[in-house]
């Protein structure tokens, strides 16, 4: 009987050894990437610590891979501040402000100081009808691309263009990157003005052309407790979103306030890990 040995190939096991090595860190990397989506922080306080926040440990991804300890749904605080970014604008800020005034719901405005400067009167308008009115920088830079004295500059220069023109404490103590495009530097910067950073937990995309009923679709899927809504003043599609969005929320619970009172009443840490929700579609 004809015994065949096996041939060997240094070659073919070499090459097996490096696929198993490419696949093991496109892995690794998935991996770590979607630790960076889990704990990518929602607020940034004034006092936090910027780098646990920013820079998070191994065992914090590991952690929150594996899920971690929280509170279950039906103890956290069923609050959701709808922030919107930009402007004022002619038309679209009226319209929303209407809205969000028939609808009895209060909301954060996040706006530019030099369109602040534009449209003064409009700017007045937000404050008047009782919402809350927040720094997103002078001229909407990528601070990221800002040395320290830049990135500081554009949230006074924000900050005291909005205050002559339409005060609110707010202005001074919270501020919202541009394209939420920030470095560590940059919160830091951010820290040491007196602002907290304040990102978001949901992103509908608003800032692209998506039609109202695929925001509705995005807002209702992707709910949590408590919750930052990241929107546009100057979309008429996210108008149009506005009623049955809110409608959803109320009958599952949910209370509307703006960001300055749900930091007031809601530790930071539960902010930054909120709780998904499943909402009726």
């Amino acid at each position: 009987m004809q015994v065949r040995r096996a041939v060997r190939r240094p070659g073919l096991t070499i090459a097996i050894v490096a696929a198993c090595i490419v696949v093991g860190a496109i892995g690794v990397r998935h991996l770590w990437t979607k630790s960076d989506d889990l704990l990518r922080p929602v607020v940034v306080l004034r006092d936090a610590n910027a780098g646990a926040l920013l820079e998070p440990t191994l065992g914090a991804r590991i952690g929150a891979l594996l899920g971690g300890a929280r509170a279950p749904v039906a103890a956290r605080p069923k609050l959701v501040a709808l922030s919107f970014d930009d402007g004022p604008y002619p038309v679209t800020t009226p319209l929303l402000l209407q809205r969000l005034a028939d609808l009895r719901v209060p909301a954060t405005f996040f706006l530019i100081g030099r369109d602040a400067e534009q449209f003064p009167e409009l700017a007045r308008e937000i404050a008047a009808a009782g919402d809350e009115i927040a720094d997103h920088t002078l001229t909407h830079p990528d601070l990221d691309a800002l040395d320290d004295a830049g990135v500081l500059a554009e949230l006074r220069d924000g900050t005291e263009t909005l205050e002559r023109i339409a005060p609110d404490p707010a202005e001074r103590t919270m501020f919202r990157p541009p394209h939420g495009r920030y470095t560590d530097a940059t919160i830091r910067v951010a820290q040491s003005g007196g602002y907290a950073t304040i990102l978001w937990s949901d992103d509908p995309g608003d800032w692209r052309a998506v039609p109202a009923e695929r925001l509705q679709d995005h807002l209702l899927g992707h709910a949590t407790a408590p919750e930052i809504v990241l929107l546009h003043s100057g979309r008429p599609a996210t108008i149009a979103a506005l009623g049955p969005v809110v409608s959803a929320f109320r009958a599952a619970g949910y209370q509307f306030v703006t960001v300055g009172t749900l930091l007031r009443r809601v530790p930071a840490d539960e902010i930054n890990r909120p709780a998904k929700v499943p909402l009726p579609r």
